[in-house]
């Protein structure tokens, strides 16, 4: 069975060309006979899109040929070729270059129009789906993946993949607005004029750790988030608090981009910290913050480990001392912070009299010291945690935390056997978590809306 695939362009001034893509003899024997294979179909995409893009382009110099002003042709000065990336694969294209008409000034006396078209030489949806994959894997695995699928030139490397998907973080980078205070901006009057809300959003911030390239630095400290609302789709935040100097700002963004208002309640769910506090502070009006129940159990844990090791040298004290943690818990578990904290003096107390050979009690004293003050620093944020429970509200970052898990750990973790820069992390993070949540597309087709599926294309579709 013999196939030829040829195309027809038809030119903005009527003229129809017809030229033939690629021929094939296909066999009907077997199953592997059936359909194009995949270096068929790559033959078949890069001949289609060398003949698209060099009509698009000779029609685009036809139409700068001539002065916009006064209609007069220009004068050529030369000719040369430039490569344009494609996702059907790397075009070389035919670039004249014109000089400017005196009718004015322009601002150079030459120009070439394919450098005003194409600036970047690359297709934006190349440039989208290299940033897509590479902030989900490797950057070595993503190249091989699009070489495998798209008749991309073989030249490719992760190096050029590394170096776009910085492109498209840094663009990202710019476009946020200075940072602020407070982003407070009504008064209680004006909110009480705005429609009500559906719904509420709750925010979980919590950090993790990646390994650093810096020498004289183990690991630096990410921030990572996730904002859930009742009616919208989630969406994650990631930065570098040492590195960025608009974390606010970039949070503000995210709840804006959910349809957020003045006037809508916010939960605001941390581990306690100062900087992920410091980051919710003064962020909406209708907002409460909470200590994160994790947490506080986490503290309380570490401590119930130390006594099981007490009770060998002194059960009737690892008794009484394991009594007193669980009290301390059941209180803060239902907000009764006050007693709580009397609770947590008298284990302060009770454990430095205790008389043991104990190797382990300085550690075990020390954990307690840290969690009075702990409790003490956030006590505002102590909820009746056992009454949210019961009107379905969250106690706890559980989400939070395989948020970290998702965003770091499946692509800065150990095995990928990589360390960053605390500014390559911070970028990473902002295509990242637009990749995990489905809103890096969305951003490609507001810098190009040419990306945006046409009402055609659905229909062909």
């Amino acid at each position: 069975m013999d196939i030829e695939i040829s195309v027809t362009i038809t030119a903005p001034d009527g003229t129809a060309h017809t030229d033939r893509i690629a021929a094939f003899s296909k066999g009907i024997e077997a199953a592997g006979d059936i359909g194009l294979s995949i270096e068929e179909g790559k033959a078949v995409l890069l001949g289609i899109q060398r003949k698209v893009v060099a009509a698009q382009c000779e029609a685009f110099c036809i139409q700068r040929a001539r002065c916009t002003c006064c209609d007069r042709k220009l004068r050529g000065k030369g000719r040369r070729q430039i490569r344009y990336r494609t996702v059907f694969g790397d075009i070389a294209v035919e670039s004249p270059r014109f000089y400017s008409c005196q009718c004015h000034n322009g601002p150079a006396k030459t120009f070439s129009p394919l450098n005003e078209l194409l600036p970047d030489h690359i297709a934006p949806e190349l440039l989208w789906l290299e940033t897509k994959w590479a902030s989900l894997v490797s950057f070595g695995v993503t190249t091989n993946l699009l070489k495998d699928v798209l008749p991309i030139d073989m030249r490719l490397n992760p190096d050029t993949i590394r170096r776009h998907l910085g492109r498209v973080a840094t663009r990202m980078e710019a476009e946020l607005s200075d940072e602020r205070y407070s982003f407070i901006e009504t008064s209680p009057h004006q909110r009480a004029q705005l429609p009500n809300p559906e719904g509420q959003i709750t925010v979980g911030i919590d950090g993790g750790y990646v390994r650093s390239r810096d020498a004289g630095q183990s690991h630096f400290e990410v921030t990572v988030g996730k904002s859930i609302p009742t009616d919208r789709p989630s969406r994650y935040l990631g930065l570098v608090q040492s590195h960025d100097d608009k974390p606010k700002r970039r949070l503000h963004e995210v709840l804006k981009d959910q349809g957020w208002q003045e006037n809508h309640p916010v939960t605001f769910m941390t581990d306690g910290g100062d900087t992920v506090i410091h980051m919710a502070r003064h962020m909406a009006p209708s907002s409460e913050h909470i200590l994160d129940w994790f947490h506080i159990t986490m503290r309380i844990t570490v401590m119930q480990q130390y006594v099981k090791g007490l009770a060998h040298h002194n059960p009737a004290e690892a008794e009484a001392i394991a009594r007193l943690l669980r009290q301390i818990k059941g209180f803060l578990w239902n907000g009764n912070l006050h007693n709580g904290q009397a609770a947590i003096e008298d284990l302060v107390i009770d454990l430095e009299v205790v008389e043991t050979d104990y190797a382990s009690i300085k550690a075990l004293r020390k954990a307690a010291s840290e969690f009075e003050t702990y409790i003490a620093n956030n006590a505002l944020m102590i909820p009746n945690y056992a009454e949210r429970r019961r009107y379905g509200e969250r106690v706890s970052t559980g989400f939070v935390e395989s948020t970290v898990n998702t965003v770091v750990g499946k692509r800065f973790g150990k095995r990928q056997q990589m360390r960053w820069s605390k500014r390559g992390a911070h970028l990473m993070l902002q295509t990242r978590t637009r990749a995990l949540d489905g809103t890096l597309r969305a951003k490609f087709e507001q810098w190009h809306p040419a990306l945006k599926p046409s009402s055609e294309t659905e229909m062909a579709a």
